[in-house]
C-alpha cells in the first residue's frame, strides 16, 4: 500500500491529519464504514480491523491514523459536525428557532442518523473519550446557531443577557428526550413545539444569565 505520509501533514488529535487527494478519500471511507457500524451494531461493536475491512483500506492505515475506536469516533463526529447544514436566519427569533429545530428532527428521524446517534449517545455514558467527542460535536453545532439567538436580542426580541447557548439547547432537547425515551414518531410537529416553547421561554427571560 502506497505511503499517505506525502500527501498530508500530522496535527494533534484523533483525525488530526490535513485531507487531500487519497488521503482525503481513505478518510471519507472510514468515517462512512464507522457510521455504518455504529448505525447498525452500535459502539460495542465498533471495531478498527472490521472497519478498515469495510472501507476496503489496510488495517495498519486505520491503526495509525486513528489508534482507538473513540478516537475514530471523535473525527467522526468532527467530521459531522463540519458537514451540518450551516444557520437559517430568518429574521424573528421563531423562525431561526424552528430551521434550527426541523433540522435536528429530520436527522434523528433519519433511520441511519438517528440510530448511529443512540449509538454514540449510548457511548457517551460509560466512555469518556466518547463523551467528550459528543460534547465537542455539540459545542460546535450550538456555537454555529447561537448568533441567532444575538440577533433576536438586538432586535429587542429577547431581554439583555439571554444566554444564547441555553436557547438553542432549548429548541433540540425536546427531541433528542423523544428519540431516546419514547417510540413516539419525531415529526415537523415536534419540532415546531420544541421550537416555540423555546422561544416563549426565551421571551419570558427564562434564559437571561443571573446576575
Amino acid at each position: 500500500m502506497e505511503s499517505e505520509e506525502s500527501e498530508a501533514t500530522p496535527e494533534p488529535g484523533a483525525g488530526g491529519i490535513r485531507p487531500g487527494g487519497r488521503t482525503a478519500r481513505v478518510r471519507a471511507a472510514v468515517l462512512l464504514a464507522a457510521g455504518d457500524v455504529l448505525a447498525e451494531q452500535g459502539f460495542a461493536h465498533l471495531d478498527l480491523t472490521d472497519v478498515a475491512r469495510r472501507a476496503e483500506v489496510g488495517k495498519t492505515t486505520v491503526y495509525r491514523r486513528w489508534g482507538t475506536v473513540t478516537g475514530l469516533v471523535a473525527d467522526l463526529l468532527l467530521d459531522m459536525a463540519q458537514q451540518s447544514v450551516p444557520r437559517t436566519e430568518t429574521g424573528t427569533l421563531l423562525g431561526d428557532l424552528t430551521a434550527n429545530a426541523r433540522l435536528v428532527q429530520r436527522t434523528l428521524a433519519d433511520p441511519r442518523q438517528g440510530a448511529l446517534f443512540k449509538a454514540v449517545i449510548a457511548a457517551a455514558t460509560c466512555d469518556s473519550n466518547a463523551a467528550r467527542a459528543l460534547h465537542e460535536f455539540y459545542a460546535v453545532r450550538v456555537a454555529e446557531w447561537a448568533p441567532c439567538v444575538e440577533a433576536a436580542a438586538a432586535r429587542g426580541e429577547v431581554p439583555d443577557g439571554t444566554d444564547p447557548h441555553e436557547v438553542i439547547r432549548a429548541a433540540s432537547a425536546p427531541l433528542y428526550y423523544r428519540l431516546l425515551t419514547t417510540a413516539l414518531p419525531l415529526d415537523e410537529a415536534a419540532a415546531d413545539r420544541a421550537a416555540t416553547a423555546a422561544t416563549v421561554a426565551a421571551r419570558a427571560g427564562a434564559y437571561v444569565r443571573p446576575a
